[in-house]
């Protein structure tokens, strides 16, 4: 985030580069990028004539160069925009002979997002010299919290652990959808709000009681009640909650719980640095390692497999509820 912040200032400062080719993994940062700069470079007045925007799936490396190389019409700048340009990774090499010598009066904006430039090629070099080559990376979860803070902070709004926690779980990594989440939040609760548990089921319809969270959690802490009833809701809201979903995401929290096991260091800050988890989950961790030893983590891993074969209709074909008792039986006995 701080590079990003380092970029917007420099276009707010009128150091602007003739070229930002905006690549990697992670859409989410490409687009912001891509959207302050086709909103702050031009003024409205100055779009009509010097604004263009591309998507790479209706345009060629010579419809974009030429564009590049027209003049401006009573403006310092044109913008030139390619949206989706991955759609172009087969002929994109062929941009080399222009960013090796950019017009100075075009500003290029190339998003070519979930791919990434070779860095020991001509292109990216050239790119690197004479404009900005930026890589958008996925965040690890154990990142996310501390962003999800910045995020809110930036529109004056905190966030409670739990709600974090759940709110991250029910996303994932999807910074998008998250960001697309907290401006819902943002209309909604008043400045210098701090976001519970209750907005969160409330406003994003994520109930606070009755999800995988909360699931894993009980199956955790080995309260079989509650896994039963929270399994139970599940059945009845396949929607919101369904059987591949829930047993992909048990997958991969006892997966984690197997690595946990085999750690030396077993510190809260270790421990999330290890599994790539969010901070808040590590006490979750190291309950259900009380509870299930290594054997029994094991087995229950193999289970979740055959589970997830079963789920997908392969061999045979049982309800979801069969199959939510066929699951927690085999972690409880």
């Amino acid at each position: 985030m701080d590079e990003i912040l380092k970029i917007v200032k420099d276009i707010d400062e009128k150091r602007i580069k003739p070229v930002y080719f905006l690549m990697g993994e992670e859409p989410y940062y490409i687009d912001k990028l891509s959207d302050y700069i086709e909103e702050n470079i031009l003024a409205e007045e100055e779009k009509g004539f010097n604004q263009t925007v591309f998507y790479g799936r209706d345009v060629t490396i010579e419809d974009i160069v030429s564009t590049c190389k027209r003049y401006p019409m009573m403006s310092e700048y044109q913008v030139v925009i390619v949206k989706e340009a991955q759609d172009l990774f087969k002929t994109i090499d062929q941009l080399e002979a222009y960013v090796s010598n950019p017009m100075p009066s075009t500003i290029l904006v190339v998003c070519y997002k979930y791919k990434t430039l070779d860095k020991r090629k001509a292109l990216a070099k050239n790119i690197d010299k004479n404009g900005l080559l930026f890589e958008s990376k996925k965040l690890y979860d154990n990142m996310l919290p501390q962003w999800l803070k910045r995020v809110l902070s930036g529109k004056k709004l905190a966030i409670d652990p739990k709600a974090s926690a759940m709110l991250l779980d029910f996303l994932g990594n999807d910074l998008s959808k998250i960001s697309n989440e907290i401006d819902k939040l943002a209309i909604v609760l008043p400045p210098s709000s701090t976001i519970t548990p209750d907005d969160i089921e409330k406003n994003i319809g994520f109930s606070k009681d009755f999800n995988v969270f909360e699931f894993q959690k009980a199956i955790g802490q080995k309260n079989a009640l509650k896994s039963y009833t929270i399994a139970n809701y599940f059945h009845e809201n396949p929607k919101e909650n369904n059987i591949i979903m829930v047993t992909s995401l048990l997958f991969g929290f006892f997966s984690k719980l197997l690595q946990y096991h085999g750690l030396k260091d077993k510190s809260p800050k270790n421990v999330a640095v290890a599994l790539k988890i969010n901070p808040f989950f590590v006490g979750d961790y190291e309950t259900a390692a009380k509870n299930y030893p290594m054997k029994k983590v094991s087995q229950i891993v193999a289970a979740l497999r055959d589970l997830d074969v079963k789920s997908k209709g392969v061999g045979a074909s049982l309800a979801d509820k069969e199959l939510y008792k066929f699951l927690l039986f085999t972690i409880f006995n």
